[in-house]
C-alpha cells in the first residue's frame, strides 16, 4: 500500500521540477532564449493570447531574438506589451520581424536575478514539502484505516524521505547551474 502512495507521489514531483525547469529559462543569464518571451500575453483585436501563437521566435545571435509574426497588423500589440515588461530590450521592427536585444547584464542585474533565482527554488522546495506532507498524511491515514501495517508505515516514510531528499539534490542542482550561468 505505501508502495502505491509513493508511486502516485512521482508524478506530481516531476511535474514540480518541470515548473522549476521552465522558470529558470525565463531568467536571462547571458544569453537571451526566445522562451524567455514565448508565453507573454499580447491584446489583439480584443483578445488575448500568448506571443509563440502570433508568429516563430528564435535566436537571431547571442544576444538577440527575432520574432516573425504570421500578419504585419501584429506589431503594433507585440511591441506595445514587450515595452510594458520590465527587460529593458531594445526593439527594432523590420517589416513582420521584431528584433529584442538585450542590455549587458550590470552586477546590480545579476544580483537581482540571483535573487529571483533563489526565490524560484525555494518556492519548487515548499512545494516538494507539501508533498512529502500530503503522502505522509496518506500513509498515516492508511495505517489508522489498516490498510498500511505499522512497519510498513515507517519502511514508507523512510523511503518518502529518500525520494525527497533526491529531488531535492535536483532542484539544488539546476539552481547552481543556473547561478553559474548568470555569474558568466
Amino acid at each position: 500500500m505505501y508502495q502505491e502512495i509513493l508511486d502516485n507521489l512521482k508524478p506530481e514531483l516531476e511535474k514540480a521540477l518541470a515548473d522549476l525547469k521552465e522558470e529558470l529559462m525565463k531568467i536571462r543569464a547571458s544569453r537571451l532564449s526566445p522562451s524567455l518571451i514565448e508565453d507573454l500575453k499580447i491584446e489583439c483585436f480584443g483578445t488575448v493570447c500568448p506571443l509563440k501563437q502570433l508568429g516563430a521566435i528564435s535566436s537571431a545571435s547571442f544576444k538577440e531574438v527575432m520574432v516573425q509574426l504570421w500578419d504585419k497588423s501584429y506589431i503594433e500589440g507585440v511591441v506595445r506589451a514587450l515595452e510594458q515588461g520590465d527587460w529593458g530590450f531594445g526593439i527594432r521592427v523590420d517589416e513582420n520581424k521584431i528584433y529584442l536585444t538585450a542590455p549587458a547584464l550590470t552586477e546590480e542585474t545579476r544580483k537581482n536575478l540571483i535573487k529571483v533565482l533563489h526565490q524560484r527554488k525555494e518556492e519548487a522546495l515548499q512545494n516538494f514539502r507539501k508533498l512529502r506532507d500530503k503522502a505522509w498524511s496518506q500513509l498515516q491515514d492508511g495505517f489508522r484505516d489498516g490498510t498500511v501495517r505499522e512497519d510498513d508505515k515507517f519502511k514508507g516514510r523512510d523511503k518518502l524521505d529518500d525520494m525527497i531528499k533526491d529531488w531535492r539534490e535536483k532542484v539544488e542542482e539546476l539552481s547552481a547551474n543556473k547561478e553559474k550561468e548568470i555569474l558568466g
